[in-house]
């Protein structure tokens, strides 16, 4: 590439390097010429959306001539029930991701500061170069989020501070005692987006909902997506919960239908699928046990995880991936988080799960004769 135009483009656009999502399944196929693969790559829920919403879907497809319903008065209205917050309290996203963006064009600045953990998800990094925003990294400690640390970092500079929970790509997550701490700890002005895309998967003693600290005194976003445990990661759709105040905000920013009509009827129905959502969250407990307890066997060391994949460490991770996909599996190198000696690996269905397992040993056993 000559990069004729970069003269035209935005210098901090020019910083960025791109996201790399999982490498996709056809992918894989095509280049080993392999008929099967297993991707536990990318943090999809393996059980798939409720059968409801695959209903729903269908159905809605003899609408794709028609708008949707551009403020998505039937979703947020069962979200609101969900909750217990007003639908003011609500905006939808195009994926949890549009979220991030929106929260950091509205309070980000050129020169001005965001706190991050650091390695947390890369999108984070990208949306505030992108706004001309200068990342502030505060390192893990025990590879979960050192929130006094992180409350350290924030001065009269920060525009926004970022933290998932659980965080990725380590799964870790911080209890509700901790977290009123760092509330505690920080001006009351300044904003807060609380990244819950795994919060379903949690189950700690001290687990919370962001919701709980909605106020309309202190600029704070809990943000969820519909594309993990809710297993509609095809469809793009993610909400916050939010003061009214700032959701009005964000509504100046998004465009216009956002939200897509099939996401909404989807999402809609999987809401109301109480049972399916909890036969996901049950698998994926005894999925993430069985893949902590085959890495304590095979005498790797990996990352307590409170989220629907788990972090372990084998030495050279992008060789790791790349012997993987060897074996018609897919997994996650973590380089690009600044943790080169580990992968990231989903929870997937027990067949799945036992495929990696024999896929790993090998590879495993290919690792220690190089």
């Amino acid at each position: 590439m000559d990069n004729r135009f970069a003269s035209r483009v935005a210098a901090d656009i020019m910083k960025i390097v791109p996201y790399r999502p999982g490498k996709p399944i056809e992918e894989l196929k095509r280049e080993k010429g392999l008929s099967r693969v297993v991707k536990l790559a990318s943090n999809e829920n393996p059980l798939g959306p409720s059968p409801a919403a695959v209903k729903a879907l269908k159905e809605e497809g003899e609408r794709l001539n028609r708008y949707p319903d551009g403020y998505g008065y039937e979703l947020k209205r069962a979200l609101s029930e969900l909750w217990r917050v007003p639908p003011e309290e609500l905006a939808l996203g195009n994926g949890s991701s549009e979220i991030i963006e929106m929260m950091v064009r509205l309070f980000v600045r050129p020169g001005t500061t965001v706190v991050l953990a650091c390695p947390s998800f890369s999108i984070y990094a990208i949306a505030v170069t992108a706004q001309g925003g200068r990342v502030v990294d505060v390192p893990l400690t025990g590879h979960g989020v050192d929130l006094p640390a992180v409350a350290g970092a924030v001065d009269e500079n920060t525009s926004l501070v970022i933290l998932g929970n659980p965080n990725n790509p380590t799964g870790t997550a911080f209890g509700r005692a901790p977290w009123e701490k760092f509330l505690s700890a920080i001006p009351s002005d300044t904003p807060v987006l609380l990244d819950e895309a795994y919060a379903e998967y949690a189950d700690g003693p001290d687990s919370f909902d962001g919701r709980d600290y909605i106020s309309d005194t202190r600029p704070l976003v809990a943000a969820r997506t519909f594309s993990k445990a809710y297993g509609l990661a095809l469809l793009r759709l993610g909400y916050a919960v939010a003061p009214a105040e700032i959701v009005d905000y964000m509504n100046r920013l998004r465009l216009p239908f956002n939200a897509n009509g099939a996401a909404q009827a989807a999402a809609l129905a999987a809401v109301a699928d109480r049972n399916h959502l909890e036969r996901v969250v049950g698998a994926n407990r005894e999925g993430r046990e069985r893949l902590q307890t085959f890495f304590a066997a095979s005498g790797v060391e990996f990352i307590p995880s409170q989220a629907n994949f788990v972090a372990t460490r084998v030495g050279d991770g992008d060789r790791f991936f790349n012997l993987m996909l060897d074996e018609g599996v897919i997994v996650r190198s973590i380089s690009g988080f600044a943790m080169p000696e580990w992968i990231r690996v989903s929870i997937g269905t027990p067949g799945e799960m036992e495929i990696f397992e024999a896929a790993f040993l090998k590879v495993q056993k290919l690792m220690g004769a190089k």
